[in-house]
């Protein structure tokens, strides 16, 4: 099958990128160009088609969805800090960078997989029996990247109203994993690791109860391709998680008992949700099984952080 992923190079996209190819599909990525996408896709990039770009750009867009089965669309900015510091560049690329590619996937007839967020959900689950966010949760995002990424899956949904689109739409949780963002805009697990391994006390905003589902990567693959192998999806939207929430202070205290340095309390950040559980029982009804528990993943981003250079 001949699959298009944007956002190829990056972290969750290249763990897609290099599934796809030992399943011996014909993969091309479009991406941005960085050093970073490059050491990401190093064991397959004499085995994929990579096309340098964003999906901001029409004729890239175009060009590269055609002659494609199946669109993974994954290319957006994701980080909230980041967004409350220069919201344009989310609605750019989360919403107009989205449509390129719906248009593009409309013309040539392609399918795709539309990859959302739980972010989009915000407080929604006030009003949910229970807490827990399903697929017809309300949509109330918290912040700029939220509320883009809340346009952008309304916007995916409406090309299948109103065009026939062959569409899905996936609802991460939380995502981690080896080559997640450690930096700037990081991610936490990532940014609380490599603080640890360079002897710095770790920094819990607000009380650090704030509780998150966080899904490995591996687990979230493995939902990428049962989505893929089931066509009957049409128009459907599904959250992937673990369906188990961990608060933020047990993973900074697991992190720093096993790197040997201390937890420090700092304000709580706009922007930001108390909790995001989820429920998962439409994924599990087509299959999905996750397998890494949160701090099997812990201890597997920990290995692979402590053998990367520079560290």
């Amino acid at each position: 099958m001949k699959i298009l992923v944007t956002g190829g190079g990056g972290f969750q996209g290249s763990h897609l990128t290099e599934f796809l190819v030992g399943q011996g599909h014909q993969v091309t990525i479009l991406g941005t160009y960085s050093e970073a996408s490059l050491v990401n896709l190093t064991g397959v990039l004499d085995k994929i088609t990579v096309v340098w770009g964003s999906v901001t750009d029409t004729e890239i867009v175009d060009k590269t969805v055609r002659g494609q089965d199946v669109v993974f669309h994954l290319a957006a900015h994701i980080n909230v800090d980041e967004s409350l510091q220069d919201p344009s560049v989310f609605l750019r690329v989360n919403i107009l960078g989205t449509f390129n590619v719906l248009e593009a996937a409309k013309k040539y007839g392609a399918r795709l997989i539309h990859v959302s967020t739980c972010e989009v959900y915000g407080d929604g689950h006030d009003k949910q029996a229970g807490g827990l966010l399903n697929e017809a949760t309300e949509f109330r995002p918290n912040s700029p990247y939220a509320a883009s990424k809340a346009g952008a899956d309304r916007l995916v949904y409406s090309y299948f109203k109103s065009f026939g689109l062959d569409a899905t739409i996936i609802r991460p949780f939380n995502l981690y994993g080896e080559r997640q963002k450690s930096g700037t805009f990081g991610a936490l697990i990532p940014i609380l690791t490599h603080r640890a391994l360079r002897g710095e006390d770790l920094t819990v905003f607000g009380d650090g109860n704030a509780s998150r589902d966080y899904t490995h990567v591996s687990d979230m693959i493995r939902g990428y391709n049962l989505v893929l192998k089931t066509p009957s999806l049409k128009g459907q939207a599904i959250n992937f998680a673990t369906g188990t929430n961990t608060k933020v202070k047990d993973i900074a205290n697991y992190i720093a008992e096993k790197l040997k340095v201390k937890v420090v309390h700092a304000p709580a950040r706009p922007g930001e949700v108390s909790r995001f559980e989820a429920d998962i029982s439409f994924a599990r009804s087509l299959g999905f099984n996750p397998k890494v528990t949160i701090w099997q993943g812990i201890n597997r981003y920990l290995n692979w952080a402590k053998k990367q250079k520079g560290v």
